[in-house]
């Protein structure tokens, strides 16, 4: 197989510029991933005949955590009453849920514990009026920035799941470089931003942020979780 086999999601683009030089991204379609498999399995039938000398690997946080089993059916999470209380409370984002969802705000009470969850409330309210953006999370920690919920354009049956952050993903990253060769960079990127959850050895996390900005992974049904990234000829 080669890059030519691999083509843009609809409405991206595989080149992007990035402080004068060229990075094309190539998105890879695996089948739907479930907690049955393995990320490193994943890799190997889908990324690896691909791979060329100085390549990144980045891979979609979701896939990871996926096959961790850090996903879970919403119709299995039972809100607590100081979840349906707090999601009053957050404000929901364009692209994604967030924890503006009793599943989800379930999860990251779980996640991290009601007193910090209570305690990064307390400081984004008292910080708020100032202008100070992320407090709750910087607060919170433990990646709950990463955990969402389910959204009708989501891939099925995944439009009916929750998820946490995947766990250890600098570890993961770390794994996965040792078995490939190849620098590992697990992201979170939607069509706001994007956040590097966990990286390898060899991975500029800036420079990552900057070429997946865009979001050539795309937010929907794409399927296309593993993204080779590859400085153009």
């Amino acid at each position: 197989m080669t890059e030519n086999n691999l083509q843009p999601n609809e409405g991206k683009k595989l080149d992007k510029e990035v402080a004068g030089k060229v990075y094309t991204r190539l998105p890879i379609k695996t089948h739907v991933v479930k907690k049955e498999d393995n990320i490193a399995d994943i890799v190997e039938k889908y990324a690896k005949p691909y791979f060329q000398t100085g390549d990144v690997l980045a891979i979609s946080e979701k896939v990871v955590a996926i096959t961790q089993g850090r996903s879970f059916p919403i119709k299995d999470i039972k809100p607590s009453w100081l979840a349906k209380l707090l999601v009053k409370f957050v404000f929901k984002p364009k692209w994604g849920i967030g924890l503006g969802s009793p599943w989800t705000m379930e999860l990251a009470l779980r996640e991290a514990g009601a007193p910090r969850i209570l305690f990064a409330a307390l400081a984004s309210a008292l910080t708020k009026p100032f202008g100070m953006r992320g407090v709750f999370y910087r607060v919170a920690g433990k990646n709950i920035n990463a955990i969402d919920g389910p959204t009708p354009y989501t891939l099925p049956p995944y439009n009916e799941y929750a998820k946490l952050a995947p766990k250890d993903p600098d570890k993961v990253a770390a794994d996965l470089m040792e078995k490939f060769n190849i620098p590992v960079a697990i992201i979170d990127a939607n069509d706001i931003g994007v956040q590097v959850l966990g990286s390898s050895k060899g991975i500029d996390v800036e420079l990552i942020r900057s070429i997946f900005k865009d979001n050539p992974l795309g937010q929907t049904t794409e399927q296309t979780p593993l993204c080779i990234v590859r400085v153009a000829e």
